[in-house]
């Protein structure tokens, strides 16, 4: 399993800093949230990218259908290319009008609507990571082929690594995972719904999430896709201090099926998360 911490402030300059340090601490990823009315991920992990040498750069999530695919397929792939090929890819719907915080320059179109968006980016993002002239006709977005002024193609290729939220047990989420690199899980309880996400996560087990696991391995090879890499992310909260108790949160995970664990504590107050952050990625990642 591997170890990512998600740093939950918002200072850009605190988040290379703790970038550089989660590198040398052991961890194996970075991540950082993605808002609208925010500060800039992308270019906040293009500064990370130039003080790190091996660690895995990303946004936890960013709502696609809220973005110009070309534009996101940009950011992208720079800080790729800055990095030399460390960055991942986290994919959502974004959240619905119940967060009103995030729709105060726009209306939600609804869920079916920004699933569209959704399927549509990831497709053409496909395609402009290439950096080759193509066309595309979709029922939201359409390219016109170029032959010129074309952009430098991702590192990582055929694509950078997508990480896909998946609604279990819905079928049509899931299968839209299944075609990408890696789930991130949500979870409808049958007949029950969920009030919030904290609850949903403690309604989820590793069980369940074996469950899951079982039906991502089994459409991926109806897909043909069972040689390629695909992973399994798990987040969630320990304490730095008490391996013990750490190992004891994360190894279900790990017996399950994920291959990442990602630290975050959106409990910790404004005020308090540089001093929480400096020492939980100075402790290093939990062990599993």
């Amino acid at each position: 399993m591997r170890h990512g911490f998600i740093y939950t402030g918002s200072d850009p300059t605190l988040a290379v800093e703790l970038a550089r340090l989660a590198e040398a601490s052991g961890w194996h990823g970075f991540f950082v949230w993605e808002g609208i009315w925010a500060t800039d991920p992308w270019s906040t992990l293009g500064a990370a990218a130039m003080v790190t040498d091996r660690i895995r750069l990303g946004t936890m999530l960013t709502p696609v259908p809220r973005r110009r695919p070309w534009e996101l397929a940009g950011q992208t792939m720079t800080v790729d290319r800055l990095s030399g090929g460390r960055v991942i890819l986290s994919a959502g719907l974004g959240v619905s009008e119940a967060e009103p915080r995030f729709w105060i320059f726009e209306d939600d179109p609804g869920r079916k609507h920004r699933a569209e968006l959704l399927d549509e980016s990831l497709e053409l993002m496909q395609q402009l990571w290439r950096a080759e002239p193509f066309e595309y006709e979709g029922q939201h977005y359409r390219a016109k082929r170029t032959d010129s002024m074309l952009p430098p193609a991702t590192v990582q290729q055929p694509r950078i690594p997508t990480w896909v939220v998946g609604l279990w047990p819905r079928m049509k989420s899931m299968r839209r995972v299944a075609q990408f690199d890696g789930w991130i899980p949500n979870y409808a309880p049958p007949g029950n719904s969920p009030e919030s996400a904290d609850e949903q996560a403690r309604l989820f087990t590793p069980e369940i999430a074996a469950e899951a696991i079982a039906w991502i391995t089994v459409e991926r090879e109806r897909l043909g896709l069972a040689d390629r890499p695909f992973d399994v992310i798990q987040e969630g909260t320990t304490t730095g201090t008490d391996a013990a108790a750490d190992t004891a949160v994360v190894q279900p995970w790990a017996d399950a099926g994920a291959t990442w664990w990602l630290e975050s504590d959106w409990s910790v107050p404004a005020e308090r998360i540089e001093a929480y952050a400096r020492a939980r990625v100075t402790a290093g990642p939990p062990q599993a």
